[in-house]
């Protein structure tokens, strides 16, 4: 029975009798009957209640999907590539002051492209884009990519948005003159593509800093009432921090599973005004700071839908890091629809962009906390890692 048969079900028992009881009988009968229409919506079929985190806590736990990984340590950067089994629809939302992007207006609704190839996160600022150079070039040579006249001889054209994050001035060896490093590090991140993928000081997130500890790359992953799974990849290099002023605490912590960054809990979370602990006293005045999120979900989406949901994914950033989506900043959020599952039958196209949307910015939350969590300082470094923290063990 859907909600409008139940709903319809009262109203004739209304009609017939229910007139004569008490008004507090026909409130709790009423509230009993949007109860089960609710509890309807959100279980889904039998055997499918949502069981938490995915099987890994990483966005590949999304079917579909893998993940590739790369780093210079002398150079103290990075790049992740994320690829679909199958050219994917895709979405962003740009809220960054300062971003650092290729390709992301292709990913207009209005445009004639909809679906990527591959997803492009690196270091290097605008030298970094060089890394989608690499992840063209090697899809290209595969037969990978949107073909507007699919002839012997005219190769495709890999659709691969990227965005870069600045860690231009984090120590390492950047003097690499005309031959920047990136194009050579997508490659070789195209070597490890797998489901299984380091967190922490790995890949694009290799060189970054967040609110003055190491940053890093984070991933979780949820799986929802209904049976699809939704998941987050991030690369933080935050001007904001994720933890409290003078504290260990992570303020995505209402949202954390499992312990996954420490169980720490959130009963002493407090954000006095004008104080950002170390992420506002490490500098003079603010470098450029950007955090690159991924969310991608099994189930198949239209461009506007996707859109929706990195619109709502982006409040998981404001969840996780404070301040977040300054002047400087090269925020960006990505959907990608592996399409590997139909929306649940009986929930209406819009109830289920918004609880995907929900569940994204939750999950990108707890991904930007395990960033920070599973991060180590970088060699010589004199930014300290989450775990060199006072109490951190």
């Amino acid at each position: 029975m859907n909600r409008r048969e139940i709903l319809g079900s009262l109203m004739a028992v209304t009609t017939t009798g229910l007139a004569s009881s008490s008004a507090a009988s026909a409130v709790s009968l009423a509230q009993g009957v949007q109860a089960a229409a609710t509890n309807q919506l959100q279980s889904g079929p039998p055997g499918s209640r949502g069981l938490g985190s995915g099987a890994r806590n990483l966005i590949t736990d999304v079917p579909g999907l893998k993940v590739g990984q790369s780093q210079s340590e002398d150079v103290q950067t990075g790049v992740t590539v994320i690829i679909p089994d199958h050219a994917a629809v895709a979405a962003c939302d740009v809220r960054g002051g300062g971003p650092a992007t290729r390709e992301t207006d292709a990913l207009s609704p209005e445009n004639l492209v909809q679906k990527v190839d591959a997803i492009v996160f690196a270091g290097g600022s605008v030298y970094g884009m060089a890394a989608a150079d690499g992840v063209a070039s090697w899809m290209g040579a595969r037969n990978r990519g949107f073909a507007l006249a699919a002839k012997p001889g005219v190769p495709p054209s890999p659709i691969v948005p990227t965005a870069c994050l600045y860690d231009l001035a984090n120590g390492g060896n950047k003097s690499w003159g005309e031959n920047p490093p990136y194009r050579e590090l997508g490659l070789e991140a195209l070597k490890s593509v797998s489901t299984e993928f380091k967190l922490g000081t790995a890949g694009a997130g290799f060189g970054a800093m967040s609110g003055g500890l190491k940053g890093g790359t984070g991933s979780a992953s949820v799986l929802a009432s209904q049976g699809y799974q939704v998941g987050a990849l991030v690369a933080v290099n935050s001007m904001g921090s994720a933890v409290t002023p003078g504290g260990r605490q992570f303020w995505a912590a209402p949202a954390e599973m499992n312990g996954e960054f420490g169980g720490l809990g959130s009963a002493k979370l407090t954000a006095p005004p004008e104080n950002y602990g170390r992420a506002m006293r490490m500098r003079p005045s603010p470098r450029t700071n950007t955090t690159l999120a991924c969310i991608a979900t099994d189930i198949a989406l239209s461009r506007v839908e996707a859109q929706r949901i990195a619109i709502m994914a982006q409040d998981g950033m404001a969840r996780a890091l404070r301040p977040i989506h300054a002047p400087y900043d090269g925020d960006v959020v990505f959907v990608l629809s592996t399409a590997q599952r139909e929306a649940p039958v009986g929930v209406s196209r819009a109830f289920l962009t918004a609880q995907i949307g929900a569940l994204a910015a939750d999950v990108l939350a707890r991904a930007i906390a395990r960033a920070i969590f599973e991060a180590t300082a970088l060699p010589g470094s004199k930014i300290p890692a989450w775990r060199d923290l006072p109490g951190s063990g």
